[in-house]
């Protein structure tokens, strides 16, 4: 074993020495004089306790165990300089920019927070932040336009890689006046299908976990098709209908009085909220920092107020 660690300067101008044929030539093609091409491998001689070159007037040339050297240190030395351009590509990631793609209900409800401990953690983050629907979330990491998206659909697409972050459910609610407001009985999956809706366009994560709580059903013709939270919120609230929305969209207004939470039975509103980046894409960096982010907040996410949720979904009797 050498007394202290290798010179990995000395193995560069071995494999140099190996590849080139002279210490001339290494000097060259290594940008030294050639006196400090000769000092190197001398230095590395002694920590390795043998010759590896045969000098001699007409040149040097490798001994069998320099040979053998200058191969161990070709793998050494191209192990270094892998390790060089990884360190300066996540370098890189950490001082350019993030592409995030957010569906509607993470980017107002969640996003804000999470981009703002990111932005204390990498102050000189270049953040992108752009707000879609699930589906077309999907498309961009797809096409690789984002490096990573967060979605609320339950809809899988081969070929792109998904984590849980986080936890959500849907819950119906109607303006204070409507007769829904005002009963005792939980609304039946049936009944919810049953009942022209004011929801969310298709391709939107809240209307596929809708979709596919009433699959056994045959929903009617929605009331209103809007694009936004904001806008079905409105919508509902002017009298055109129940809506079924995310609990993080509507806690505003159900504080407010302006919506009032139904409870449901026999119907599953539950849902994860996921983050989505290309399979052949990097799970690190500042993307996954950000991943990480979503799921320790998570952990620590308060439960919304018993005011903010419909109450238990039994029937307690009749409306």
């Amino acid at each position: 074993m050498p007394d202290r660690p290798l010179d990995l300067t000395a193995l560069r101008v071995l494999v140099s020495v190996s590849e080139n044929g002279s210490m001339s030539a290494t000097a060259r093609r290594l940008g030294m004089a050639q006196p400090n091409v000769s000092r190197a491998l001398g230095r590395l001689e002694r920590s390795l306790g043998f010759r590896l070159l045969d000098r001699g007037p007409r040149g040097s040339r490798l001994t069998s165990n320099g040979a053998v050297i200058a191969d161990w240190a070709r793998e050494v030395v191209e192990s270094a300089d892998r390790l060089t351009l990884g360190a300066a590509t996540l370098r890189a990631e950490h001082r350019s920019h993030l592409r995030v793609a957010a569906s509607m209900t993470i980017a107002e409800a969640l996003m804000p927070a999470w981009l703002a401990r990111l932005r204390r953690a990498h102050d000189r983050l270049d953040i992108r932040l752009n707000v879609h629907n699930s589906k077309t979330i999907l498309d961009l990491v797809e096409e690789g336009a984002c490096d990573v998206g967060f979605i609320e659909t339950p809809i899988f697409r081969g070929g792109l890689r998904f984590a849980d972050v986080t936890h959500d459910r849907l819950v119906v609610v109607v303006p204070p006046g409507h007769p829904w407001s005002r009963r005792r009985r939980p609304v039946t999956a049936a009944e919810l299908a049953d009942t022209p809706l004011v929801v969310r366009e298709a391709g939107s994560g809240t209307r596929d976990t809708l979709d596919a709580a009433l699959s056994g059903h045959a929903p009617v013709s929605p009331a209103l098709e809007l694009v936004g939270n904001a806008a079905v919120r409105v919508g509902c609230a002017s009298g055109a209908g129940p809506a079924v929305l995310s609990e993080l969209a509507v806690a505003s207004s159900v504080r407010g009085g302006e919506l009032v939470p139904v409870p449901t039975i026999g119907i599953d509103l539950e849902r994860r909220l996921r983050a989505v980046w290309p399979g052949n894409g990097p799970g690190h960096g500042v993307a996954g920092d950000l991943i990480a982010i979503a799921r320790e907040q998570d952990r620590v996410r308060p439960v919304p107020a018993e005011a903010d949720r419909p109450s238990p979904t039994r029937s307690r009797g009749r409306p």
